[in-house]
């Protein structure tokens, strides 16, 4: 777990991005500010290989809310300027696309001074290539299937969540959404479910229109309980989480008082096999 911050700056919590790590390959979703410092102290600290800079090559975008997506210029060239010489591959909703295109314009000088000023920089690394996906399959390889599924984020037209199946294991990831039968589907018994979650009690302390606005983007403790029992995950992982004053105990037992099963909350750096 790189990141499970939300737009609040809460220095312990980078933004948005989860590895999943398949022998020496990694699969990152989501680019949430800090995802590269934070897979380079996963590489160092950790001994996790696979997320050294020259191997952070593929990543999978839920939404374009920026707190999801801050970090992908970080993605896009930094691992470059660390001797990454493989193409990002992007992939996320419709507009992922063009995101990429004005980012790359953005820092069209920055890139053109790294290639041609006389750094001794790769000339293959600073590219990216990003795919608009629709729900579905949209990655294969040796090590995993990825598919995307629609989930409803409030006002986005195409929010997604994710599965991941390897060999032995199915990770599905929620994406920002409100309680959605789709992830109950998706999960239908997998092994870990990472799913966003809010206070349902701190949420009272919020004014109406923010009580509003994250009744319909977002899922609360007891909801995420409900949705539980009956997506069956072996592991219930909240990340994303919004606290207003409220702890990692306090969402767990609001979980837990409609919920059975394993559930543990996120923090930044952990590990959940």
């Amino acid at each position: 777990m790189l990141g499970t911050g939300t737009p609040n700056a809460d220095p312990e919590r980078s933004g948005p991005a989860v590895a999943i790590v398949v022998g020496n390959a990694v699969y990152l979703v989501d680019a949430g500010p800090g995802i590269v410092r934070r897979a380079a102290l996963a590489a160092r600290v950790d001994s996790i290989a696979a997320l050294s800079n020259r191997n952070l090559r593929r990543v999978f975008l839920t939404h374009l809310h920026s707190d999801h997506t801050a970090g992908l210029p970080d993605l896009m060239l930094s691992p470059w300027v660390l001797e990454r010489t493989a193409p990002l591959e992007v992939y996320g909703p419709p507009g992922t696309k063009r995101m990429v295109d004005l980012l790359e314009q953005a820092y069209s000088e920055d890139i053109q001074i790294r290639l041609r000023g006389g750094e001794p920089s790769n000339k293959t690394g600073y590219v990216t290539q990003p795919r608009d996906v629709a729900p579905g399959e949209v990655y294969r390889d040796s090590n995993v299937v990825v598919t995307a599924f629609a989930v409803a984020h409030g006002k986005w037209e195409h929010a997604y969540g994710y599965v991941f199946k390897t060999s032995d294991r199915t990770i599905v990831f929620s994406g920002d959404t409100k309680p959605s039968d789709a992830v109950v589907r998706a999960c239908n018994g997998c092994d870990v479910l990472l799913h966003e979650v809010y206070d349902a009690e701190m949420l009272k302390t919020r004014t109406p229109d923010w009580r509003a606005y994250h009744s319909a983007y977002h899922t609360s403790t007891y909801e995420l309980g409900g949705l539980a029992k009956r997506a069956r995950p072996k592991l219930l992982v909240l990340y994303h989480q919004l606290y207003w004053g409220g702890t990692d105990s306090s969402l767990v037992a609001q979980v837990k008082s409609v919920y059975g099963g394993s559930v543990v909350s996120a923090r930044d750096m952990g590990v959940y096999p």
